[in-house]
């Protein structure tokens, strides 16, 4: 008996980068990031998805956008870009500031090293997972308390203030030799992305 045949899986569809998605990452590429990496999130998905689409990649990545395991290590792989006339990105979201924090004071800030941060808020408006706030909340005091800049972003702008926000935010942290943090909320009020 042979076993039945079955079709090919379909891949599941992807739904396009919303304006919001599309305005972040508008914004990395017009602040002249040369390298961006990630951390792995399903609430940056479409900021990566719009990201790799326009550099050409696919799966995740291409030869300017790629994935990293932790956030201190984007810190230090990212960070570094200076050291070699480079300027990086990086897109995560605000909890992993809680793994970033030593690399990001003692490395970036401490030796004066420009770097881009875009981080999805957690905790706030549509926030489905009520454990998030134990640390989301405090995120902003908390990059403030340590000298970052944090410039934040939500729906009461439209997309284009959030493409020149991000772009700016990256002038800003070549003009002031700093990382600078932008803490853009992606949901909406139903916990999908924004």
């Amino acid at each position: 008996m042979t076993p039945p045949s079955f079709p090919p899986p379909t891949p599941p569809a992807t739904s396009p980068p919303t304006p919001y998605a599309s305005a972040v990452a508008e914004g990395i590429r017009a602040a002249g990031a040369d390298l961006v990496g990630y951390v792995p999130s399903v609430s940056v998905a479409p900021v990566i998805a719009a990201l790799v689409a326009a550099d050409g990649g696919v799966d995740g990545a291409s030869a300017r956008v790629f994935p990293l395991s932790r956030e201190e290590e984007a810190m230090g792989v990212l960070g570094a870009l200076p050291l070699a006339g480079r300027f990086g990105a990086i897109v995560m979201q605000d909890n992993g500031f809680g793994n970033a924090l030593t690399a990001l004071t003692t490395f970036n800030l401490a030796y004066h090293l420009p770097l881009l941060i875009v981080a999805n808020t957690r905790g706030g408006l549509g926030e489905y997972n009520s454990m998030i706030h134990t640390l989301s909340q405090y995120v902003p005091d908390l990059l403030d308390r340590v000298g970052l800049r944090v410039f934040e972003l939500d729906r009461r702008s439209d997309p284009g203030d959030w493409t020149a926000v991000i772009a700016e935010a990256g002038t800003h942290a070549r003009m002031t030799f700093r990382p600078v943090v932008v803490l853009a909320h992606f949901w909406a009020t139903d916990g999908k992305a924004a």
